[in-house]
């Protein structure tokens, strides 16, 4: 069993990967541009909270996996919720750094926040234990929703024509 458990810890990161060659170099060049507000965490804490939060979200999934006895019927919801926040989680970088697009990575970040609520909600049931270790991930997503919010209002994208 400790073969699933690896693969779906490390899954998250996969996102995570990507996301950090994508920003890698926005983080140099274009968010210094940025206003942002004062309060916002050091660019040099995402790469570890980010680390903290992929694996305490992927070892979760494990659990909720292994409680419902692997990819069940039961586990259709739980875990279909669990894929979907997964999904836009990686869809946010690419937009926000990618892009450069504020007001739709904050739309997405809302979404992605909805998204974890209910996949939390979902686990609740079947592993209180995945669902406390997806709490500081939500917690994380709050702060950032508000610090996207900030980005966004305090950078009007100029239109384009």
């Amino acid at each position: 069993m400790w073969l699933p458990m690896l693969g779906m810890t490390a899954l998250p990161h996969l996102g995570g990967f990507y996301g950090g060659y994508i920003t890698r170099k926005e983080v140099k060049n274009w968010y210094p541009t940025l206003q942002k507000p004062s309060w916002r965490p050091p660019n040099a804490a995402f790469p570890v909270v980010w680390t903290c939060l992929y694996t305490g979200m992927g070892y979760g999934s494990y659990l909720v996996w292994k409680e419902l006895g692997g990819f069940t019927e039961d586990a259709v919801v739980p875990l279909g919720l669990y894929g979907l926040q997964l999904a836009l989680n990686w869809t946010w970088t690419p937009i926000f750094f990618g892009a450069h697009k504020l007001k739709w990575a904050l739309i997405e970040i809302m979404l992605l926040t909805g998204t974890v609520g209910a996949t939390m909600a979902s686990w609740y049931s079947i592993s209180r234990t995945a669902t406390l270790l997806m709490a500081p991930y939500l917690s994380w997503l709050c702060l950032a929703t508000a610090l996207n919010y900030c980005i966004w209002r305090d950078n009007p994208e100029e239109k384009e024509e």
